[in-house]
């Protein structure tokens, strides 16, 4: 599950958001067919473009030029996860299936941040549309390999919902901003922009899409396990290395992922002793086991000092 909030420092979201609810009309425009694909929200499912535009820049009350206007919320699952639902729903209720897990993920948006009066979707002002196409960009890999072009369209079932949220709260009284990284440290600028954590977003929204589909994740594909790979330090690393290849317990697994993403480290005899003896055994036997405790940069280190020596630049 792919979920991201638009930068306001890159995003042109500090005036009208025409040209943004422009350009999310897209496909109703190119695309020939009978049914318009329109926005939903808590309230409908039939809301027009200009409905839409109306009302976000409306809700702009002691906003200033340089303030940003409205975010735009990505929501993109993925292949398995779109297989998943083809599966347990059938192709036609895909669509009305992602707009209701929509509706519960802006329940936890307006809830991350924690501010009195904010509790659920039905305190923002916020619209979402279903788009069928996702397009490669400079960034992708097959882009970078000259394999695809920029601006083609992605293989596969690409489903995925696009929401333009209000910074301002549905009563244009309360300033809303997901950039807002105090989390809660800087007690007065909580207070007049609320705590807004959007790794911890992200996570609930994997944790929501699991729930409400039974979708059974592997831990490789786990948004803390890629946090953990990419951002993590070594003892982390090392750790969700042991532990992804223990099996048992699926719901202790996963605690004990938390506990090694919020920096907790538990010890690997913490870890196996939480396991089965047949996991221990398991553990034990992988071939992957022992190389995961080592730290390549320090083998690098013991290479080169042992080159040194030979040639006798170390003594």
């Amino acid at each position: 599950m792919y979920i991201n909030i638009t930068d306001s420092k890159t995003a042109k979201n500090k005036g009208s958001s025409r040209e943004l609810v422009h350009y999310l009309e897209k496909e109703n425009r190119i695309e020939n067919k009978l049914e318009q694909e329109r926005w939903f929200n808590h309230e409908g499912r039939s809301f027009e473009g200009y409905e839409v535009r109306h009302a976000i820049d409306g809700n702009v009350a002691k906003l200033g030029k340089a303030d940003a206007k409205f975010f735009l919320i990505n929501i993109s699952p993925s292949q398995k996860e779109l297989k998943h639902l083809a599966d347990k729903y059938g192709v036609t209720d895909i669509r009305e299936q992602l707009k209701c897990y929509a509706e519960r993920l802006m329940d936890e948006y307006a809830r991350n941040f924690k501010r009195q009066g904010v509790n659920s979707a039905k305190d923002l002002l916020w619209f979402g549309k279903v788009e069928n196409h996702r397009y490669y960009g400079f960034k992708d890999k097959e882009v970078i390999n000259g394999n695809k072009k920029r601006g083609e369209l992605k293989e596969g079932n690409q489903l995925h919902v696009q929401i333009v949220v209000s910074r301002k709260d549905v009563a244009n009284s309360i300033k809303l901003s997901p950039m807002n990284n105090s989390r809660g440290r800087n007690e007065q600028h909580s207070r007049k922009l609320g705590q807004f954590n959007r790794v911890a977003f992200k996570q609930c929204g994997e944790d929501l899409f699991d729930r409400t589909f039974n979708f059974d994740r592997q831990l490789r594909d786990k948004m803390a396990y890629a946090n953990i790979q990419k951002n993590g330090s070594l003892e982390q690393r090392m750790q969700l290395d042991v532990l992804n290849n223990v099996t048992g317990n699926k719901l202790l697994k996963n605690n004990l992922v938390n506990e090694i993403t919020n920096g907790e480290f538990p010890t690997l005899n913490d870890m196996i002793s939480k396991t089965s003896y047949a996991s221990i055994f398991e553990l034990l036997l992988a071939p992957t086991f022992e190389p995961a405790l080592q730290d390549p940069n320090k083998t690098k280190k013991r290479k080169r000092k042992k080159r040194s020596i030979d040639q006798g630049l170390v003594r």
